[in-house]
């Protein structure tokens, strides 16, 4: 579905050509909104015009169909070649950078006649840029904090960039069929780390057929530059600029490199000191004895371990921080796994700054085969996600009951949620008597990252009202680092009141470091998409993932529940803090 992230991608740099001239508001958050919509369909933009079903979806307008019909008629939409006559493409990409807004482009393409990225990057570190009004020492601070976050942002992508890249390149490799016998994705990706550098792919094959594999791989649609093609590997680099690498290797030898490719360095370089220990070598073509060189196994990532007297550890946790001891011992806990989800505690609808209706949302939550979803749209406060007041909440709960009575008789239940803003004292946005009213609550700051925000969570947490700290440590990747927090403090308080804290699949917040310190101090945590659309819901798989890097009981995470279990742990904390 390449045209798709194609047109999405024109859209949003005409949103953000027009936010720079300072064109209608209106405007630009329609093309906003019309590239998040196609870059959010599980469908190709192009069968949707052939069915006549690109008019009928909701948030995409004629005149942005016309626009559609004529990038897939010519390749071009002709507005998006006059906007770009009018601004310097190559400043605009700094639009991206945290701290930079339309408003400080145009004064420095104005007052200092910068044209380029570079340009802007060389007044900001030359101080330059301080000559503009309004630009004191704090905000020239932020900027070029900002500057720092978006330049490393570019060396490694997201979890989620690197599952959907390679989730697509599997797709595509897999038409191949029975040429390949065994594909997976490697490295840091199949770690489910929170970054990924590049992506690694493995094939098994019988050798006679490794050319052809090699030959499709480099051939994939959205391949700019071929790096490398051999028999054993080759290398692209995507016109999104990322690089993604194949190995070949035969049948018997799949194990064995996958457990080689799939990392860390540090987990293997322990791996292969113990195996030496025991008369062994191990590489990534199997196992063999040291002395004769004798091939003795490596099928299975399990047949490898087992040759070396070790349990196999889950990928996610093989980053020689004590896994290899446990392994040894034959004692690894049981991990989280995605079967022990019934369902998600974040998401958002259209009600919010959601793209997709509630209705479409619970629709999708009950064909994966949750049992249940919180519905959790933005309090009043969160003016730029059209939050909700409690006359608009109650509006959306009489939808809410509408569809229960389609969905409870099939045993999936609707729970009636928010995100409820903490605000800069730490109180919340909306009155404890109207939270009683919900089913289950989330209070996230959105507010001042830069300052210590401990005290604002310690207060939410007290509240009785709030079941789970949404994002706790406000870190996005590329954009935010997280602001000052004493976790362990947070972490303690938890505890103490029944409150869980939320692994954010979007964030990547909690860190796994975080994750093993609730795991270790019997505190709850909840996995949660952040979905903003349909799509985004299927992002749980990466919040398992995420969740098993920090070691993830299921008897400490919320979402292994039933829904009798999350009311038991809603009613368990107002009770407590009602008795104190």
């Amino acid at each position: 579905m390449s045209k798709n992230k194609e047109i999405a991608e024109i859209f949003e740099r005409m949103a953000d050509i027009l936010e720079f001239l300072g064109d209608n508001p209106y405007r630009i958050s329609t093309y906003r909104r019309v590239a998040n919509i196609l870059s959010e369909l599980n469908v190709d933009v192009e069968d949707l015009v052939k069915s006549g079903k690109i008019h009928h979806i909701p948030g995409i307008g004629a005149s942005s169909v016309e626009k559609i019909l004529e990038y897939l008629r010519t390749g071009k939409i002709s507005k998006y070649e006059e906007l770009k006559g009018k601004v310097p493409e190559d400043l605009l990409e700094l639009m991206n950078v945290p701290s930079i807004g339309p408003k400080t482009l145009k004064l420095a393409y104005e007052r200092l006649g910068i044209r380029t990225k570079d340009d802007f990057i060389r007044a900001v570190r030359s101080g330059m840029l301080a000559t503009l009004p309004g630009f004191g020492e704090k905000k020239l601070q932020n900027i070029m904090r900002g500057i720092e976050l978006w330049e490393k942002s570019k060396e490694r992508m997201t979890l989620i960039e690197a599952f959907e890249i390679g989730q697509e390149y599997l797709s595509y490799m897999k038409r191949l069929g029975d040429i390949i016998e065994r594909i997976e994705l490697a490295g840091s990706l199949r770690r489910r780390k929170e970054t990924v550098g590049d992506i690694d792919m493995l094939v098994s094959a019988m050798h006679e057929n490794w050319s052809k594999i090699h030959e499709h791989f480099v051939s994939f649609p959205d391949v700019k530059d071929v790096l490398l093609k051999g028999e054993t590997k080759s290398s692209v680099v995507l016109k999104n600029a990322r690089q993604v690498d194949l190995r070949t290797v035969e049948p018997h030898q799949w194990g064995a490199a996958l457990q080689y490719f799939t990392g860390s360095k540090e987990h293997n370089i322990r791996v292969r000191d113990i195996a030496k220990m025991k008369g062994l070598k191990v590489s990534e073509y199997g196992v063999f004895r040291a002395d004769t060189d004798q091939w003795i196994g490596g099928k299975s990532e399990e047949e490898v371990y087992a040759l070396i007297g070790m349990q196999t550890p889950p990928p996610e946790i093989r980053e020689n921080a004590g896994e290899i001891e446990l392994a040894l011992e034959g004692k690894l806990p049981k991990l989280l796994s995605l079967e022990d989800v019934k369902g998600d505690f974040h998401i958002h609808t259209n009600w919010s700054d959601g793209i997709g209706s509630l209705e479409q949302m619970v629709e999708t939550a009950y064909h994966m085969g949750h049992r249940y979803v919180v519905i959790g749209d933005h309090s009043l406060s969160s003016k730029v996600a059209k939050g909700l007041d409690m006359e608009r909440y109650k509006q959306q709960w009489k939808e809410i009951d509408r569809l229960r009575k389609r969905y409870e008789p099939l045993g999936f239940y609707i729970l009636k949620g928010c995100e409820v803003d903490i605000l800069p004292d730490g109180s919340l946005d909306l009155p404890d008597e109207f939270l009683a009213e919900f089913d289950f609550v989330v209070a996230s700051i959105h507010t001042r990252f830069s300052q210590d925000n401990t005290y604002r969570i310690l207060k939410a947490i007290e509240n009785p009202y709030v079941n789970l700290i949404g994002h706790p440590t406000g870190k996005s990747y590329g954009t935010r680092e997280g602001y000052p927090l004493d976790m362990d403090r947070v972490i303690q308080l938890a505890k103490e009141t029944g409150t869980a804290l939320e692994l954010n699949t979007f964030r990547a917040d909690l860190s796994p470091e975080n994750v093993r310190k609730c795991m270790q101090k019997g505190v709850f945590i909840a996995i949660v998409t952040d979905a903003h659309a349909p799509a985004h819901l299927r992002y749980i798989e990466l919040g398992v993932g995420l969740a098993r890097r920090g070691w993830a009981m299921p008897e400490l995470v919320l979402n292994t529940k039933d829904v009798e279990g999350i009311r038991e742990f809603v009613y368990k904390k107002r009770k407590l803090l009602a008795a104190t």
